[in-house]
């Protein structure tokens, strides 16, 4: 028998923390819940978790400090809880590296669904073992590898949420094609994912701080369609 997939759950809260596990038991989900965020940091090490649902309003450290410090050594998907409804405040976890952001209150089969595509989305790559079917693109002055998550830009090492680096490599990939935000969205993000075209435009323009265009290559915007990775000659 496959072992259970672990969900972490950080809420401070503990009514909606226990409702929470109670409806990914019911789906065989194995479940934690914690309820700071130094709680989450050491459970994240101790418990190694599939996923992580992580209200954004904890006692101590919160929610942005724990996914940005968790993505500093992780891909694991995190999911955002949060009241909050305002556009920053989506915007903010995404760019920390967040997977999905869901606000509160929540329906509990969205919820579940959430959970099931992200986790069908993440593919975690085996540190250990080099493939012989390595995805990596090369340019003058960069370097996208899909198969470690790196980025190389003018022979230094960018940091870049998964989120990005996927957004990127999917674009240069493709040199010249036009992308949709909405054929970008489905990618990157899969189809299931609620939210809207402004996740890709936020993702560009953090790719655009960290990776200038050069004269050979630039991310470039089709105004009124979407985005392309243009290739000089």
């Amino acid at each position: 028998m496959a072992a259970k997939q672990k969900i972490l759950i950080v809420d401070d809260d503990l009514n909606i923390a226990e409702l929470i596990s109670l409806y990914l038991t019911k789906e065989c989900f194995d479940t934690r819940t914690v309820n700071d965020g130094e709680e989450a940091l050491a459970a994240f090490e101790q418990y190694m978790p599939n996923l992580i649902l992580l209200d954004l309003m904890l006692p101590g450290i919160d929610g942005y400090q724990v996914c940005r410090e968790i993505r500093a050594k992780s891909d694991i998907p995190i999911i955002m809880l949060s009241a909050k409804g305002e556009i920053f405040d989506k915007v903010l976890g995404l760019e920390l590296g967040a997977d999905d952001y869901v606000m509160k209150p929540f329906d509990s089969k969205e919820l579940v669904a959430r959970v099931k595509a992200v986790l069908r989305r993440y593919h975690p790559v085996p540190k250990t073992h080099a493939s012989a079917d390595m995805k990596c693109v090369k340019y003058p002055g960069l370097i996208v590898n899909l198969t470690n998550y790196s980025v190389l830009y003018n022979d230094q090492p960018v940091d870049m949420p998964p989120k990005e680096l996927e957004l990127l490599y999917f674009l240069a990939s493709s040199p010249n094609q036009v992308f949709t935000r909405e054929q970008l969205l489905d990618h990157i993000w899969g189809y299931e994912y609620i939210g809207d075209t402004r996740t890709v435009d936020v993702h560009v323009k953090r790719l655009r701080e960290k990776i200038k265009d050069n004269g050979f290559w630039s991310l470039s915007t089709v105004w009124g369609i979407g985005y392309k990775f243009e290739v000089n000659g």
